[in-house]
């Protein structure tokens, strides 16, 4: 795969699974960790927008922001992955890469793709039958988008992309339908 900088103020969907399909998140204070480690290690450089921490792999979509120089973002998710990958292989006695090759990144050029993304990355859960229903997901940022709880993630920008909360909910139960239809034809 051939190496894209991640460039200032521009959207990403960042995304990599386990080495040899290992998964990345063995118990729950993973998800947790991993969430900290996004915390401390990204947000001086780049926004959440959603994202979607599965056993085996996670998505994250973000904003780079402006005038960062693509070196320091690229550090930062450096920096991230370094971390958790040491913690996991020192909590559970293994070593080596964790993560699969370097972490893929699709630059979003268009509104259209980014809502269908914020809505692919909900429902990915229910996509690889972790659950059947993605509200229900714990490491996932939907619920954090219905909620008024405060958050670090980039609500009010996500939700007027869909208009209102109400349209943000709507569109999200109509992608699970067609999940589980499709599902069912298989």
């Amino acid at each position: 795969m051939k190496y894209e900088p991640l460039i200032e103020d521009s959207y990403y969907h960042i995304y990599n699974c386990g080495n040899n399909k290992e998964n990345l998140f063995i118990d729950d204070e993973n998800y947790s960790y991993f969430l900290k480690l996004i915390k401390k290690h990204l947000l001086d450089t780049c926004d959440i927008l959603s994202y979607c921490l599965l056993k085996n792999h996670f998505h994250l979509l973000i904003k780079t922001k402006p005038h960062v120089e693509s070196k320091i973002i690229s550090q930062s998710f450096s920096n991230l992955f370094n971390a958790y990958s040491k913690a996991i292989n020192k909590k559970y006695g293994r070593s080596g890469s964790l993560f699969k090759d370097r972490f893929s990144r699709i630059k979003i050029d268009n509104e259209d793709y980014l809502k269908s993304l914020v809505i692919y990355i909900h429902t990915n859960p229910v996509h690889h039958n972790f659950t059947d229903n993605f509200r229900t997901y714990k490491y996932s940022s939907f619920m954090a988008f219905i909620s008024d709880r405060p958050t670090l993630l980039q609500r009010v920008f996500v939700i007027r992309l869909f208009e209102d909360k109400e349209n943000f909910i709507f569109v999200h139960n109509n992608k699970q339908i067609n999940i589980l239809e499709n599902l069912l034809l298989e």
